[in-house]
């Protein structure tokens, strides 16, 4: 204690030395275990990697089953939601240019007289949305497509209709594309090197479910048949 106190600088160098050896010794410790951990989890991950690398790649018989059978159940479900699409889309019979336009004027008249029972505003010559095919007739394979469209739109201007809007101001139908058959598309040459996908001679291309179309219509009504409007085509 009286050297201490006579040696007091060196003593208190003493003591800062050995502080900083523990403090360096605890630093050490530390990172030789954290080096420890790291050095063992890169081992398991290692032997992981071995152990699958070295498993059989294909599903034992129980999986292999249990697959099989998801699989049957989302085929079931979805031939069952394609029924249920298909009972929801108007009927395509087939149907000859002529008969087409027959069903289109008959259809134009039925709409005229709902409209003026109902007492709702059409614009001028309306006629659904098929005024060209009022001069002319469709080509043959179209039609059926046009017969569909025809049922449908009616269907939303009896909507309409039935809900007495004060007026039906606009309405325009976007053609399908079946309907005017556009000028063959030039095929790009290839670059060198570059694949082009082959079509299979023979090959059928799987047929549409459903097609969306564009109708644009515009009515002025009070809000209490706007709203019958609306709630009627999302039931429908």
């Amino acid at each position: 204690m009286k050297w201490f106190q006579q040696n007091r600088a060196f003593g208190m160098l003493l003591i800062g030395f050995a502080t900083c050896a523990l403090l360096t010794g605890a630093l050490l410790y530390w990172r030789w275990s954290a080096g420890n951990d790291a050095r063992r989890g890169f081992t398991e991950m290692v032997a992981e990697r071995y152990r699958l690398g070295s498993l059989d790649p294909f599903p034992n018989d129980a999986n292999y089953r249990k697959v099989q059978g998801y699989l049957e159940r989302y085929s079931a479900a979805l031939d069952k939601f394609k029924g249920q699409l298909k009972s929801e889309v108007a009927p395509a019979p087939p149907l000859a240019p002529n008969e087409f336009q027959s069903r289109l004027r008959q259809a134009t008249i039925a709409t005229a007289d709902r409209a003026r029972l109902n007492n709702v505003k059409l614009p001028d010559r309306f006629q659904l949305g098929f005024d060209e095919f009022t001069r002319t007739m469709p080509d043959t394979p179209v039609t059926p497509l046009l017969g569909q469209e025809l049922s449908q739109i009616q269907m939303l201007i009896n909507i309409l209709l039935d809900a007495k809007v004060d007026s039906v101001t606009s309405f325009h139908r976007a053609p399908i594309s079946e309907e005017h058959k556009g000028s063959p598309t030039p095929t790009p040459s290839p670059a060198p090197g570059q694949r082009i996908a082959a079509t299979k001679p023979g090959s059928t291309p799987a047929p549409t479910l459903i097609q969306r179309n564009v109708v644009d219509v515009s009515f002025k009504a009070s809000p209490s048949a706007a709203r019958k409007v609306i709630n009627e085509i999302t039931a429908s």
